[in-house]
């Protein structure tokens, strides 16, 4: 699954639990932590494998629920510590999602359940045979995925995806666009309180 197909899972169930739990709509900073947490995986295994060489695979440490769990439970307990739960959630979310979604997608498109993604160092992931070029292997795929779908070459899975895509941007717009809302406001909140300092 593709970078930003798990942060727009992870917004999805963010939003969706701060609206049937909170009432409400989810912040700048939980939605930061869980785009962030849903991509950090990939973060920590392609360039270890692909461009450092430390695992032969891009599906490793990150990717293992032997560190993904205790790493979830680890932030969420300092998240309530420092007095902000809902980040801990909005981590655990993120990171612990990215897991089945890298299995169930093959799934449902192959047939094939490649459940040792998640199980390093207990069943490691087959080789992917990459060359250890991060950069040149990133541009590559993402090249390969959107000249497939300028061609329009999209499987139903694809579609399903696009689809899914909108419904959480448009999700993410009723939610007040958190982020952008915080950035567009932040130049008027210099004006007013560079105001105050004047008068």
């Amino acid at each position: 699954m593709w970078p930003w197909e798990h942060a727009v899972i992870g917004y999805l169930a963010y939003s969706l639990f701060c609206h049937a739990v909170y009432r409400d709509s989810p912040g700048a900073a939980g939605t930061l932590v869980v785009v962030f947490a849903s991509v950090l995986p990939d973060l920590i295994d392609k360039p270890l494998a692909w461009e450092y060489g430390v695992f032969e695979t891009g599906y490793a440490l990150g990717h293992s629920i032997f560190f993904a769990v205790p790493l979830a439970i680890a932030v969420g307990w300092l998240a309530r510590v420092v007095g902000r739960p809902r980040l801990g959630i909005a981590f655990g979310l993120g990171y612990l999602l990215h897991l089945p979604a890298d299995v169930v997608p093959i799934y449902l498109t192959r047939g094939e359940l490649p459940i040792e993604r998640i199980l390093w160092p207990v069943r490691p992931a087959a080789s992917g045979g990459h060359r250890h070029d991060f950069l040149g292997r990133a541009t590559e795929m993402i090249l390969e995925y959107w000249q497939g779908i300028a061609a329009g070459e999209l499987s139903t899975y694809e579609w399903g995806v696009l689809g899914l895509s909108a419904f959480v941007l448009a999700l993410w717009l009723y939610d007040g666009a958190p982020v952008l809302r915080e950035l567009l406001a932040a130049p008027w909140r210099l004006v007013g309180l560079l105001g105050r300092l004047a008068s």
